[in-house]
């Protein structure tokens, strides 16, 4: 018989998107998706039963079904469609340990695969120019995603040794990208204007999403694919270069005015400026993949490049929503309103 596939996460977008994908995969019996709320769009191939990891009846789904292999795609990057940052440290913190409390007392588990982030190193100025998977973040996060991110990892090692029978894939990604994909960094680009800290052009990094379809497709079915390793497109992309390819004017502010300008864009919601995006737009960040092309022998289609022009090639060129003008507008106004205030800096 073929894997029974256990995905979680699947009512946002990747999820799903990769559930219907291996469901058509030859070796694959079965694909279970569960999240807490019903996924929108095609669920071919998906058996959906509504469950919250958070909760040990996750525990009694993997063994009534018979999983082998567990594919966790459910930790979230932004609070807004989660209710708040509490909730989403809850989801993903709290929900991946009861998840990995179920797949410890799963007697039939062989395979478990997470998708974690190239978040985890954070983003500073003492950072090296590439972090290999050994490197530990210069700065250990605090807050938001990144801390998420780092505590899930942690939880995952911590599993890995209490089941050494069990095959651990853990994929660091770089900021995903592609024509369909609805993140902070894409939400960014597609600002009319992009706000750039003063006298920083930070490296820039991208997967694209249908690399990280095909790697997260290698690392479910594939045994050599074990640990943790980088994934992301070859290259890096300067933030100015990244500009002038989508038309955009860039709008030099300081570090303060930044977070500020930030701070306008998530209450009009035009995009989720958080504190580690600020610091990933100033210090950009760069990882080393050999580990990826020599242990896993697995390679990207598309360079960082390549990915970000084919997410380019769907945005005309210049103002990308004239609808959106008026917005932006209004928000760059409010922001020198602030700044004339000082109210800036809180």
């Amino acid at each position: 018989m073929g894997r029974v596939v256990l995905v979680t996460g699947v009512s946002r977008d990747l999820g799903l998107r990769f559930a219907r994908e291996i469901a058509t995969d030859p070796a694959v019996d079965r694909v279970i998706g569960v999240d807490i709320v019903p996924p929108r769009g095609d669920t071919t191939g998906v058996d959906f039963i509504r469950a919250d990891i958070r909760n040990p009846v996750i525990a009694k789904v993997i063994v009534k079904e018979e999983v082998d292999t567990v594919v966790h795609m459910s930790v979230i990057a932004t609070p807004g469609g989660v209710g708040g940052r509490a909730t989403m440290k809850e989801l993903n913190v709290i929900g991946t340990m009861q998840l990995l409390a179920a797949c410890q007392r799963a007697p039939g588990l062989r395979n478990l695969v997470v998708k974690s982030t190239t978040t985890v190193y954070g983003a500073s100025s003492r950072d090296p120019a590439m972090f290999t998977e050994d490197m530990d973040p210069k700065r250990t996060p605090s807050s938001g995603y990144s801390r998420d991110a780092y505590e899930v990892e942690g939880y995952v090692r911590g599993f890995a040794r209490r089941r050494p029978d069990v095959r651990v894939a853990m994929l660091r990604a770089a900021n995903i990208i592609g024509p369909d994909v609805q993140s902070p960094i894409t939400h960014y680009f597609k600002l009319p204007v992009l706000p750039q800290v003063m006298g920083f052009d930070p490296r820039l990094q991208f997967l694209h999403v249908d690399d990280l379809m095909a790697v997260m497709r290698f690392a479910t079915l594939s045994e050599g694919a074990v640990g943790t390793v980088n994934v992301a497109g070859d290259g890096v992309i300067m933030l100015s270069q990244a500009a002038r390819r989508l038309g955009r004017t860039s709008l030099p502010l300081p570090p303060f005015a930044v977070a500020g300008l930030g701070s306008l864009l998530r209450r009009g919601g035009l995009a989720d400026f958080s504190p580690e995006q600020v610091a990933f737009l100033t210090y950009g960040r760069g990882v080393d993949t050999s580990r990826m092309r020599d242990d896993w022998e697995f390679e990207p289609s598309h360079t960082t490049a390549s990915a970000f022009a084919d997410f380019a090639r769907t945005l005309p060129p210049g103002i990308h929503a004239p609808g959106n003008v008026a917005s932006a507008d209004h928000v760059l106004a409010g922001l020198a309103h602030q700044l004339a205030r000082g109210d800036a800096r809180g």
